[in-house]
């Protein structure tokens, strides 16, 4: 009886003890951690590949996780504006957004981030992809936000090469561009990039853009070709310019609290289903831009190919005539992210 006994107590002191919220390792400590609920905003329009990459994300996470962390996703300007995105993340209203370089540029010690959205700073997707979601991003780029705000960028997701759509001027070379007024978010790395296009820059909300367009507040704005169909704007515009300024890009954060609140096997299912997320997003926008050309021009737009070296070389020496917008770039960063171009 006491051999018995004393298995039954060396057994117990060895196992491991299973918590009710999730297993363990030999320790006892809990490996899932506490269920985490996580809230998803975006802006981004239903059908739209990353409202579609949200609700993969939500799906994944929840696979991966064994339902120790559950998302729920906000589409479509539901929950906050895309102004209002990035506090609502900070001030914990929020969980995960899609947040813009130029909306990071604005914050104090981001400025940098600037450069990344402006004209002709990528010189294709797999520069883009390469660069962010390789080495520098995880070294150079990311940790770097998230010291100074608060954030963690999880990813970069693809958003697309940005054109220029009007109402009712056609756009053929670079000299079309004077005089109009082009639609930009507002921020100031977003106005100078379309100073830099040679245009007038007006501050509108993405949610008031449709009708601006169709009212005629505004002459023009830049997008993405997915963007341009997903939202269709092909209705109240005539023409599309396809001048590719800005290989763009979108990176979900988190809030730095929420990501550090986590177990390690939650922020690996997050991170895991994140990249999963980003699959399905960037292979979605890729098709999409194959076909959209085709879909806008079926819709009755005009479509132009103005010259792409004409527009980078007005586009970039706008930026060398401008010092003052220059300044706060990280040029070391910029000449490392430049020699993976070739």
């Amino acid at each position: 009886m006491k051999k018995v006994v004393f298995l039954f107590l060396a057994l117990t002191t060895v196992m491991p003890v299973v918590f009710a919220n999730g297993t363990a390792d030999s320790t006892g400590k809990s490996t899932q951690g506490k269920p985490v609920s996580l809230i998803f905003t975006s802006v981004s329009v239903t059908g739209d590949s990353h409202t579609i990459a949200m609700k993969a994300f939500a799906d994944k996470v929840n696979e991966l996780s064994k339902g120790s962390v559950t998302c729920k996703v906000y589409s479509d300007g539901t929950l906050f504006s895309s102004e209002n995105e990035f506090d609502a993340i900070i001030n914990d209203d929020a969980d995960i957004a899609y947040i813009s370089f130029p909306t990071l540029a604005t914050q104090k010690g981001l400025e940098w981030c600037s450069m990344f959205a402006s004209g002709y700073f990528w010189s294709s997707y797999n520069h883009l992809t390469k660069t962010l979601n390789g080495e520098i991003g995880k070294k150079d780029v990311f940790p770097k936000i998230e010291e100074k705000v608060g954030i963690v960028p999880l990813s970069c997701f693809y958003l697309g090469a940005r054109v220029v759509n009007t109402r009712a001027k056609r756009i053929d070379k670079y000299e079309d561009m004077k005089g109009l007024l082009l639609r930009m978010p507002n921020s100031a790395t977003w106005l100078h990039l379309g100073e830099a296009l040679g245009a007038n820059p007006t501050p509108l909300s993405f949610s008031e853009l449709y009708t601006a367009l169709q009212t005629g507040t505004v002459d023009g704005q830049d997008n993405p070709l997915p963007t341009d169909v997903s939202a269709k704007f092909y209705e109240v515009t005539k023409y599309v310019a396809i001048t590719n300024h800005v290989i763009d890009s979108i990176l979900p954060c988190i809030n730095a609290k929420k990501w550090n609140s986590m177990s390690d096997d939650q922020r690996k299912a997050v991170a895991e289903a994140m990249e999963y997320a980003r699959k399905v997003n960037d292979d979605n926008r890729i098709a999409e831009e194959a076909k959209d050309i085709k879909t806008l021009q079926t819709a009755g737009i005009t479509v132009t190919t103005p010259d792409l070296k004409e527009f980078k070389k007005n586009v970039q020496a706008y930026y060398t005539n401008h010092p003052d917008q220059t300044s706060t770039w990280d040029m070391n960063l910029y000449n490392k992210i430049q020699q993976q171009a070739k």
